[in-house]
């Protein structure tokens, strides 16, 4: 019989060692068998941190829960549908589930949950290597329970389903095979990885909130691209996208997004962007659609396209820094960054660096008020002035609130504070408005966009996605849709 009760002691933090002997003396006054499982026993043979502390009980977990909370405080949350509960005592936290059998109706459904045996709870185990039990109440504390050969995969360095028909049962067993092979330095078993290129399509049966949960704890590995170019290899990874790619230019994007970042882990925003760089708008929202994004990433994600033709109007020879941010203003900062990385022009790159470092957080001095003591009549043209002082900031025409006042009055006296004239341009694409008949102001925050999903001739908008655009008889830009209403309201 294989023992880690050394390893558990002298892994494990000595206040959580505490924690799981008060548990297990509670189960064994019950007459209960209590587990350590899944990934914590996995690390602690490979002698790496400890992060999840999930137990299983041959018993009632949350009754077990509330005992132990009773006698030694913290708190405790019960999910008695499932038969679980989480105890947290300071920064500890330790789940406790009722050991348990699982039986699926058809591929993709989640299961049918019984009560059952620690063989039972195991078997439902997505692989081997997560199907190893420790037992925690004594005299048996430490002793391994491994039925289905954990331990000797774990030591061939091996991801292995329990039985053939694991992906369909649960299809993001796929993704999570993927990423467990790439985190660990594994390699797939052989029968493993057919039945895997088997059944690649059955994750079409997922729902997109399943998959997009496991598409962002992919995007949390320290390599994340190791995954896609593993999935395009396998056939796995058209069934995110058909148009997504994985190749030595997504590895490139990916790691200059980790050198970018510095010490920290890209944004998750970031890696999204780099990932969905070659889509177009109709490809994206399918992506956006069938993953279920919306809110602040969607909107990242669907400023992409739009950047990938803007960066262009970046490589002319003469642009002022008024015109750079003119060009970026409307646009994400996370997007934008996304752009920097995709780019091999210097010019570009540079540009983009410095409208993120500098130029997006500068603003006049003045505001409307002061404008007003100055004598700048209130209305349409105060917004231009504010405007064309900003602009003078941009390109370093005035240093200070001084310089903004001298201008001010310079304009006043020459009488041009209403002959000032601001390009009007889309806020979506940055194109000028050059039509009243093909242009539409935002209800909500005052910005103007071209009114068709095409826009006027030569634009190449598409900012707009009417009908989603329209409410009533008012009209509302793509940002606040997405800010205010969400990607399934309907009007």
């Amino acid at each position: 019989m294989v023992s880690i009760a050394k390893d558990i002691e002298a892994q494990l933090p000595q206040e959580l060692l505490l924690l799981i002997e008060s548990c297990a003396e509670l189960a064994a006054r019950a007459e209960q068998r209590l587990y350590l499982v899944g990934g914590a026993v996995r690390d602690l043979f490979l002698k790496r941190p400890v992060l999840d502390i999930d137990l299983v009980v041959e018993g009632n977990a949350p009754e077990l829960a509330l005992q132990l909370v009773e006698i030694r405080g913290g708190d405790v949350i019960i999910h008695p549908r499932f038969g679980t509960a989480t105890v947290r005592q300071g920064t500890m936290s330790i789940d406790l589930v009722s050991a348990r059998s699982e039986t699926y109706a058809m591929p993709g459904a989640l299961p049918t949950v019984t009560p059952g045996t620690i063989e039972d709870d195991l078997f439902r185990r997505d692989f081997t290597i997560h199907a190893m039990a420790v037992r925690l109440d004594h005299p048996h504390f430490g002793d391994l329970v491994d039925p289905h050969g954990g331990y000797r995969d774990l030591s061939r360095g091996l991801i292995k389903v329990l039985h053939s028909e694991s992906f369909r049962d649960d299809p993001t067993r796929i993704w999570r095979a993927l990423r467990y092979e790439q985190r660990l330095g594994f390699s797939m078993e052989a029968s493993t990885e057919q039945l895997l290129r088997r059944d690649a399509g059955m994750v079409d049966r997922v729902s997109g909130d399943r998959l997009r949960h496991e598409l962002e704890r992919i995007l949390e590995e320290n390599s994340p691209e190791k995954v896609f170019c593993r999935a395009e290899e396998l056939g796995a990874l058209r069934y995110l996208h058909q148009a997504l790619k994985a190749n030595g230019l997504l590895v490139e994007y990916f790691e200059q997004a980790r050198r970018a970042s510095a010490d920290l882990k890209p944004e998750f925003s970031i890696y999204l962007a780099l990932l969905v760089w070659r889509l177009d708008e109709e490809q994206l929202e399918g992506f956006l659609t069938r993953l279920r994004f919306n809110g602040e990433i969607a909107r990242v994600l669907r400023d992409t396209p739009h950047l990938k033709r803007e960066i262009r109007a970046l490589e002319k020879d003469e642009l002022l820094p008024s015109d750079i941010y003119h060009l970026l203003e409307y646009y994400n900062p996370q997007a934008i960054f996304a752009a920097a990385l995709t780019t091999d022009n210097d010019r570009v790159r540079a540009r983009i660096e410095l409208y993120l470092s500098e130029l997006q957080y500068v603003s006049p001095a003045l505001n409307g008020d002061d404008l007003k003591r100055m004598g700048v009549i209130p209305g349409e043209n105060m917004g231009k002035v504010l405007q064309a002082l900003k602009d003078a900031r941009l390109n370093d025409k005035v240093k200070s609130r001084e310089c903004e006042q001298d201008l001010v009055r310079q304009w006043l006296i020459e009488g041009n504070t209403e002959e000032i004239t601001m390009e009007r341009k889309c806020s979506v694409c940055g194109k000028p408005l050059t039509d009243e008949k093909t242009s539409a102001s935002c209800a909500l925050c005052g910005a103007e966009f071209h009114l068709d999903v095409n826009g006027p001739a030569g634009s190449d908008c598409g900012g707009l996605l009417s009908p989603k655009g329209r409410c009533g008889l008012a009209f509302v830009c793509q940002p606040c849709y997405d800010k205010t209403m969400g990607q399934d309201s309907k009007f």
